[in-house]
């Protein structure tokens, strides 16, 4: 009797000494792994394939189910470029593991979608402080858990999110986010298209160019718009999409010249074959190692599958294409985290439980992965009695965090990508460039800063 007691207090220690991630997305796999390497011992449960998803395929962590570019690798000039190079000093897995397997992408950073999730499921089911528990969490966790980051993502399980919703008597926000087709290549007309990116950036041809003349472009519009979408259901009627991922229909409906100012643009771009600037195009991104998937940049769109083929045949040189896969739409979810998070991502009712990705208001797999990031850096640091110092709001790091903790209007919030208007401006009055540039130096040099006094702080 003596031994089953004292086993059963040993068990509840250890569960106590415990972190525990529910969710194996992006954020959530990003957790885990920078808890694990600063030496506390992780449970990772994600339901799949358990319990599916609208979107998911697969049961690899870090799934990407959407597109497979993480926009923009110039850290001088663009913030998302920044984040990842904050990241990358920051020692991330998700970053690491989007370098490994880079694709062509102009000046994007493109990944092979497959060997990246599944690199990333490998890292961490070998990881010696982590443990992957396939299974659901439907409610609230486990009130003997001492630590707990949520990162379910923005299609958190019906029965977890009714729980949070009653635990903070919140209503979940929510908007819709829509997928784009991709296309095999051997269904291209390279007698119509044409390889090059835009101004010539990276290699000078990572994409492919679908060029239409006014005509074209104008019947594509005019097909679009008159096409079969997806019906909604009464209750998402009401639902706001995300202003950065609209559907292509929505964009087109907006105006006859939105989508050629937008993801149609022609700019920096000369077909070869007309021997002209194409009065409008449509790119594709190489989608996987092979060469032989193709994702239609900007494209993300909620018709039904049969307008899909039928409307997206009509642009020159995918007469014949086949599809590896269609678009689609899925509600997203995220919480109102200015009002209910603190400034380490801490449930203000109750601080035990993190939140950490999308579901916190971020938009974009980078902006996910890098809440991730410091939810798993902040949870350590507390569980072995350190202190966490937030990063400085002129990193974008900082920034991005300070946004959702605080610096939005929890009356208005919606979710936001990183921008360089979320970091403070630099001292000089400057614009352009040299304004980004000089913000982007400031972050860099301050991430150091923060990076060693967190180094001192666990040692």
């Amino acid at each position: 009797m003596i031994r089953s007691v004292q086993s059963v207090i040993r068990a509840n220690q250890q569960m106590m000494q415990e972190l525990h991630i529910i969710g194996g997305g992006l954020a959530g796999s990003e957790a885990a792994f920078q808890a694990a390497e600063a030496g506390v011992r992780v449970i990772l449960h994600e339901m799949r394939p358990v319990r599916g998803t609208e979107a998911h395929v697969t049961d690899r962590l870090a799934e990407l189910v959407c597109s497979n570019s993480f926009r923009s690798d110039d850290w001088q000039n663009n913030a998302v470029g920044l984040l990842h190079e904050e990241m990358r000093r920051s020692g991330s897995l998700v970053l690491s593991a989007a370098d490994r397997h880079r694709l062509p992408a102009g000046g994007a950073l493109a990944v092979d979608r497959v060997p990246f999730s599944a690199t990333i499921t490998r890292t961490l089911e070998s990881h010696p402080n982590i443990e992957i528990a396939r299974e659901e969490i439907a409610g609230l966790p486990s009130e003997a858990w001492s630590a707990t980051i949520i990162a379910t993502g923005p299609l958190t399980s019906p029965a977890l999110a009714e729980a949070m919703r009653e635990l903070t008597g919140e209503e979940s926000l929510a908007f819709f986010d829509a997928i784009a087709p991709i296309v095999n290549r051997d269904s291209i007309d390279f007698g119509t298209c044409w390889m090059q990116s835009r101004y010539d950036k990276g290699e000078g041809a990572d994409y492919i160019n679908c060029p239409m003349t006014a005509d074209e472009y104008h019947a594509f519009i005019t097909a679009l718009l008159a096409a079969e979408k997806t019906d909604f259901k009464e209750w998402e009627k009401s639902t706001p999409y995300f202003e950065g991922c609209l559907p292509i229909e929505v964009m087109a409906a907006r105006g006859p010249e939105t989508l050629r100012f937008g993801p149609m643009k022609p700019v920096g771009l000369f077909d070869p074959h007309r021997q002209c600037q194409p009065h409008a195009v449509v790119q594709l991104r190489q989608d996987n190692l092979l060469g032989s998937l193709w994702n239609m940049v900007g494209f993300q769109t909620k018709l039904k599958h049969g307008e899909q083929t039928r409307i997206f045949r009509m642009i020159p040189g995918l007469a014949h294409a086949t599809f590896a896969r269609l678009g689609g739409l899925h509600r997203n979810t995220f919480i109102n985290s200015p009002r209910l998070l603190d400034s380490h991502l801490r449930l203000k009712l109750r601080p035990r439980l993190r939140f950490a990705g999308q579901i916190t208001g971020v938009e974009g797999y980078v902006e996910s992965a890098a809440i991730g990031l410091l939810a798993g850096r902040f949870a350590a640091a507390e569980m072995q009695g350190t202190s966490a110092s937030v990063p400085p709001a002129t990193t974008a790091l900082g920034a991005l965090l300070a946004h959702i903790t605080g610096g939005a209007d929890a009356k208005t919030f919606q979710p936001m990508n990183i921008n360089f208007g979320l970091l403070p401006e630099p001292p000089a009055n400057m614009r352009g460039r040299d304004r980004k540039r000089a913000q982007s130096e400031r972050a860099l040099r301050d991430l150091a800063s923060w990076l060693t006094q967190s180094r001192v702080a666990a040692e």
